[in-house]
């Protein structure tokens, strides 16, 4: 890969991590405006997947399997891990323990996706300096969350259901390797948005109910949920799937490490939140830490 072409999947893998720190903010108003975290979830890849589907339809030629069996069900493996399984978990996570440690697990994703991934493919397994940089920059997330409260509130359930997300996470990035190789971005895509939503079924099945239609129609709703589906959504996991297959899954993964940064910046300029110097400190180590964990590949 040319140098000067490497930086462009860089600032994109970056972009996409600052929309999604943003999301919160969304998430946080339609949960205000009564819709459930299952809700959401579905409505925005509904809206993503139509979009995505419109857009398939006009290319030619549209495949709308995969080649085999064994593929398909790749595909809903990462249907599942990326999308209904990691947002149900995520989400109710917040139910049971605090933000701050939902945060906090999730965003070391990281760490979990490189020990999966190198676990199946040795010459993805990180050298000495990848291992420093990225404890670093986990220990970077960990001085941005926490912000100077070093105290953390174990909650067994809600911690695990936080666990349970970033291991989904890093299934998904796992998958995403033999899935890159065998098909085209837009392509898997689409079938991460398909299955993610035929999975939520049997969630449906225990826990019937859905938003009615003068609800979802309401201007404010109406815009969280075009921004989480066509933005957050599909733009977002098309630029992210296209971008792990040019960088690789735990150069692009790593950058998983940068959403409480957006995320603080994002309330800075929205919400007028201080800026503090552990944030500042945090962030140093998080660059540092993903400067030196992708030394290898550089």
């Amino acid at each position: 890969m040319k140098t000067t072409g490497r930086w462009v999947y860089h600032v994109v893998a970056f972009l996409v991590v600052a929309v999604w720190g943003s999301t919160f903010v969304f998430t946080k108003l339609l949960l205000l405006s009564g819709l459930t975290a299952a809700q959401i979830f579905t409505l925005r890849f509904i809206i993503a997947y139509v979009l995505l589907l419109a857009f398939s339809l006009s290319r030619r030629p549209f495949r709308l399997l995969a080649r085999n069996v064994k593929d398909e069900l790749l595909m809903l493996a990462l249907g599942i891990s990326g999308g209904s399984l990691y947002f149900l978990t995520e989400n109710s996570a917040m139910n049971y323990t605090t933000t701050t440690n939902t945060s906090l697990i999730v965003c070391l994703c990281p760490l979990f996706a490189a020990l999966l991934i190198s676990a199946f493919y040795k010459s993805e397994r990180l050298s000495g300096i990848q291992i420093v940089g990225t404890l670093m920059a986990a220990v970077g997330v960990a001085v941005v969350v926490l912000n100077g409260h070093f105290v953390l509130h174990l909650s067994p359930k809600g911690d695990a259901l936080a666990f349970a997300a970033c291991l989904c996470w890093a299934v998904y990035s796992l998958l995403m390797i033999p899935a890159g190789q065998r098909y085209d971005t837009v392509f898997i895509t689409r079938k991460v948005f398909f299955y993610g939503l035929l999975s939520m079924i049997p969630y449906y099945l225990l826990r019937p109910g859905f938003p009615p239609m003068a609800t979802i129609f309401q201007p404010d709703i109406l815009a969280n949920l075009l921004f989480l589906g066509c933005v957050a959504s599909m733009l977002c996991f098309v630029a992210w799937n296209w971008v792990m297959k040019k960088l690789g899954a735990m150069t692009a993964t790593n950058y998983v490490y940068f959403n409480p940064v957006t995320t603080v910046l994002f309330a800075w300029v929205v919400l007028q939140e201080q800026i503090t110097v552990f944030f500042l400190m945090g962030t140093v180590l998080i660059l540092a830490g993903m400067y030196l964990a992708d030394r290898k590949r550089a």
